[in-house]
């Protein structure tokens, strides 16, 4: 038996053994857990007994989609699940107190999972640590030959923050319920349990409004109030609060589209066609404008039964407030006005989110906005959810506020999972005190869809959202990424098969840009690309709307390059052996060919695969951009070739090739069609190894 691993209370600290032995498949990884020798095997019949004190009805159909998932993957039509009474025997015994309460957001989640030879056994002080321990016993099947089984465990789990939160954006582009469900199920897999529903924008309100229908109707594509009702009862079973926002005072020019009454100016609108930040706000000093939030709130409050309520706040730099004699003179008259005659935009917008407070408050929640909603005057039990930096988490703890981090868990800014996941909410360096650190309830990952329309969302979220899931309720500790990577790789596996389109979808569209024609050499060039970072897709020559198709090579190339970063792997591992020469040729030995073939493998198939898709990029239009890409990405694999067979003979590059070889990759690191090559930076280390500007 291994030795045990035990992370501190609540996860927070480290006190036993190391911990990538004990991790296997697992992701969350546990706060403790010890493995055993034995195995329990899988059987036709799946014998489920369960013992509540107070039954939670959300159970049994949980344990039931385990029972058929398990017969998918065993691919045994014959396993079925029977549920069978007290004292009857059985192979999985679910024990609980009580039913998980959705709308408390410091339920107990906690759960011990056993597993021995004879059984496994689940229990847990709510039903919400059942389903927990639920998607953890789903990551422990295994399998060897024709036989499926449960490896011999002990888990003790509980996550160390209570706020694990995935922020979906249905307003840029909106999102069928069938996608909100499918990322529901995948948050469940991961043990996220809270989806941040962005709901309303300058694009859209996708709420219907039955008190002010036109916010709804001016937007076209909505969610009726029964088909919300759906999703908080879908996402409810799984465990999983629904916290709504509808941002303002900014980001509402939809709002004005559909009551112009509310605007700072006469200007009438529509939806915005554009991601740009417009600058566009509500008018925060007539009553007309609190009258008719407080209708919305009085509305939207009774429809999502979470006691938080998100308000956004975000991105208003107060120009209309500014250019307005009319606020302006209010601003005057109320005390909003600066020494220098400037308006003390922070104030009035102070003055704003209290009075917007005053409805969220009695209409019995707490209210949610983001960092630049705090500031003085604003009541402690105002939460903030910091985007802009850890400085805005650390003041917001210091003036007593509860928080929350989104900053480095923006995964529409297309970064690696390892980014996500070493981004901590309470890093070792962020000096605060025991009650300070209290006050950070968790973080949250966030989706903006300014790029990612119902097709591609989830290939934009997953599998990089699971390493934000293990950041959120495993240890500070946990920290190692390239085991972090191998489990991700098993997590995206999972999250197909319970029906995940993250892998399908771009593929899909893929052999649609092929238009008929062999995709082989489009998805090896595909496979190694990589959307541009950050904000920079908005700002390299194409004009984007709400009705742009996401049809092109960038829309299709992942996220993060598995491709890409497994190679830079295999450079860095062929580096490696040639350190431990010091100079002269590699080694003849077995790690050293391991290395070398691991390296070549990829290589050859880049050098070569530029004749294979020139063919394709030629006769597809929309293709012909990423001609470039295709020619570097061949040229730079011969040149690696060329560094490769020069590594292994001990041999340095001539002075020529060296600066052929820098021209190369300064023209591979341009972008094209939006997109780049994630092979680069693996590419250049190989290349430049050894040389005086390596």
């Amino acid at each position: 038996m291994l030795p045990l691993l035990i992370l501190g209370p609540g996860g927070r600290g480290l006190v036993a053994q190391p911990l990538p032995a004990a991790t296997r498949s697992l992701l969350p990884v546990p706060t403790a857990v010890r493995w055993g020798a034995g195995r329990f095997p899988l059987k036709a019949q799946w014998r489920v007994q369960m013992q509540a004190l107070r039954p939670d009805s959300s159970i049994q159909p949980a344990v039931a989609e385990l029972g058929q998932w398990l017969s998918r993957q065993t691919r045994d039509k014959r396993l079925t699940t029977q549920f069978v009474a007290f004292g009857s025997p059985a192979d999985l015994l679910i024990q609980y107190g009580r039913p998980g309460q959705v709308t408390n957001p410091a339920e107990d989640e906690s759960y011990s999972l056993r597993v021995t030879p004879m059984g496994v056994a689940l229990s847990a002080p709510t039903s919400f640590g059942v389903l927990r321990g639920l998607a953890t016993l789903r990551q422990l099947l295994a399998g060897e030959k024709k036989t499926y089984y449960f490896p011999e465990t002990d888990i003790e789990d509980a996550p160390r923050f209570r706020w694990r939160g995935l922020l979906i954006d249905v307003a840029r582009h909106f999102q069928p319920v069938p996608v909100i469900k499918r990322n529901l199920d995948a948050m469940a897999a991961v043990k996220l349990n809270v989806l941040h529903w962005h709901l309303s924008d300058d694009q859209g309100f996708r709420v219907e409004s039955r008190v002010l229908p036109r916010l709804h109707e001016v937007s076209g594509q909505y969610y009726t109030q029964a088909q919300v009702r759906d999703v908080l009862r879908y996402a409810a079973a799984r465990g999983i609060r629904v916290v709504p926002e509808f941002d303002m005072p900014g980001h509402t020019t939809a709002w004005l589209a559909a009551y112009p009454a509310l605007a700072s100016n006469d200007s009438i609108y529509g939806p915005a066609q554009t991601w740009r930040t417009l600058n566009i706000a509500l008018d925060p000093t007539r009553e007309t404008t609190y009258q008719l939030i407080d209708q919305l709130l009085g509305e939207m409050t009774a429809l999502f039964p979470d006691p938080y309520f998100h308000i956004g706040g975000d991105e208003n730099d107060g120009r209309q407030w500014r250019r307005s004699p009319r606020i302006m003179a209010w601003a005057k008259k109320n005390g909003f006005v600066k020494d220098n005659g400037q308006l003390d935009k922070h104030g009035l917008q102070t003055h704003f989110n209290r009075r917007v407070l005053q409805s969220v408050t009695k209409y019995g929640k707490k209210m949610i906005g983001w960092d630049e909603i705090l500031g003085p005057g604003l009541p402690p039990d105002a939460v903030i959810q910091s985007w802009r930096g850890r400085k805005g988490l650390a003041d917001a703890v210091k003036a007593g506020h509860a928080t929350l981090l989104s900053h480095g868990y923006y995964l529409d800014l297309n970064h690696g999972a390892a980014t996500h996941y070493l981004n901590d909410p309470l890093p070792a360096d962020l000096a605060l005190t025991e009650a300070q650190q209290a006050l950070v309830l968790g973080g949250e990952a966030a989706m903006w869809a300014e790029f990612a329309d119902s097709v591609i969302l989830e290939s934009r979220i997953w599998p990089r959202a699971a390493a934000v899931a293990e950041r959120l309720w495993s240890a500070a500790t946990v920290r190692d990424v390239p085991d972090m990577y191998r489990r991700l790789a098993l997590v995206s596996q999972e999250l197909e098969t319970l029906g995940l389109q993250h892998k399908i979808a771009p593929e899909q569209l893929l052999l649609n840009m092929a238009a008929g024609q062999d995709a082989g050499a489009l998805r090896t060039l595909a496979a190694v690309l990589e959307p541009v970072k950050d904000y920079k897709r908005h700002f390299q020559g194409m004009l984007y709307t709400p009705q742009t198709p996401l049809t092109r090579l960038v829309d299709a190339a992942p996220a993060e390059s598995e491709v890409a970063r497994e190679f830079g792997v295999a450079v860095d591992a062929l580096l490696a052996r040639r350190a431990a020469t010091a100079s002269g040729p590699l080694p003849a030995d077995a790690p050293t060919r391991a290395a070398l073939a691991a390296v070549r493998g990829p290589l050859g198939r880049w050098a070569t695969n530029d004749p294979l898709l020139q063919p394709l990029l030629t006769s597809v239009p929309s293709l012909g951009e990423y001609a470039p890409l295709s020619v570097r990405l061949s040229a730079l694999a011969t040149l690696a070739l060329e560094r490769v067979q020069l590594l292994e003979k001990g041999q340095t590059p001539p002075a020529a090739w060296l600066v052929a070889a820098h021209q190369q990759l300064d023209a591979a690191r341009a972008p094209a069609g939006q997109a780049e090559l994630a092979v680069v930076p693996a590419l250049s280390r190989l290349v430049l190894a050894g040389t005086r500007v390596e």
